[in-house]
Formats: structure tokens, C-alpha cells, sequence
């Protein structure tokens, strides 16, 4: 028998409830804090770039660094509000 066959597909599909509706209730809202930390931490740095940071070379680093943290929080966010109705 051809091994693809028997392979569980049901993997690939996401779960109609959501991608971390595998997890208890408990720890999407935990992820959903975390997402809310990240963004507001990206903002702060923004904002004392823009005050104290005047070298554009380091204000381009912790401006990326701050733009992959609001990336990473918007995603986890997105996947908890496509768990919200569990």
C-alpha cells in the first residue's frame, strides 16, 4: 500500500474552531497577552528611537527589531481571534 495513502491528511486542514483551538482557553488568552506585550513593546521602541537614537544606522536596527516584534504579535493575535468563537 502507498504509504501517502495512509498518511492522516486532516493535518493540513485547519480545525474549524481555529489553529490553537487545540489549546485550553487558559492559554490562548495567555498568548493573546503576549501578542498585546509584543506590540506594545515595539511601539515603545519606536517611539524612544525617534526621541533619543539619532545615528540612522542603529535607528534602522532597533526599528527592525521593533517591526519583526509588531509582526510577531500580529500574528499570534490573528490566531487567537481566529480561535475566538471556542
Amino acid at each position: 500500500m502507498n504509504p501517502v495513502l495512509l498518511m492522516d491528511h486532516s493535518i493540513f486542514v485547519l480545525n474549524t474552531r481555529g489553529p490553537l483551538a487545540a489549546m485550553p482557553a487558559m492559554d490562548v488568552m495567555w498568548v493573546s497577552f503576549y501578542s498585546i506585550a509584543l506590540m506594545l513593546v515595539a511601539v515603545l521602541i519606536v517611539s524612544a528611537v525617534r526621541k533619543w537614537i539619532h545615528n540612522g544606522v542603529l535607528s534602522f536596527i532597533f526599528r527592525m527589531v521593533a517591526f519583526g516584534l509588531f509582526l510577531i504579535g500580529t500574528i499570534l493575535m490573528v490566531l487567537v481571534v481566529a480561535t475566538w468563537p471556542a
